[in-house]
């Protein structure tokens, strides 16, 4: 837990992928990600929170179905979504909060 918050406190954008490993469009989601990190670098910080294994993380954050995208900027919540997103949306929200 405190590992995470060090992370999502990170000045740099974090992209939580809240996710489940018996979900189909989770799996969807993946290569999605990692194409958005190979897009944007070392510019965000991505991580993914399987939330079977995390239930408090999941629990704290509300998290109601996956996949929830949750996007930290200095430890604070600015954006959220649910269901598959595709590159292009992502890496367009992401560079809104890329300094």
């Amino acid at each position: 837990m405190n590992e995470f918050n060090d992370i999502i406190k990170d000045q740099k954008p974090t992209l939580v992928d809240f996710y489940a490993t018996w979900c189909g469009p989770c799996k969807m989601q993946g290569p999605i990600l990692d194409e958005v990190k190979t897009t944007l670098g070392d510019s965000v910080n991505i991580v993914k929170i399987d939330v079977d294994k995390n239930e408090k993380l999941s629990e704290m954050y509300r998290i109601q179905s996956v996949p929830t995208l949750i996007l930290f900027k200095a430890g604070e919540v600015v954006w959220r979504g649910s269901g598959v997103h595709r590159t292009t949306q992502l890496v367009d929200k992401l560079r809104e909060y890329i300094s």
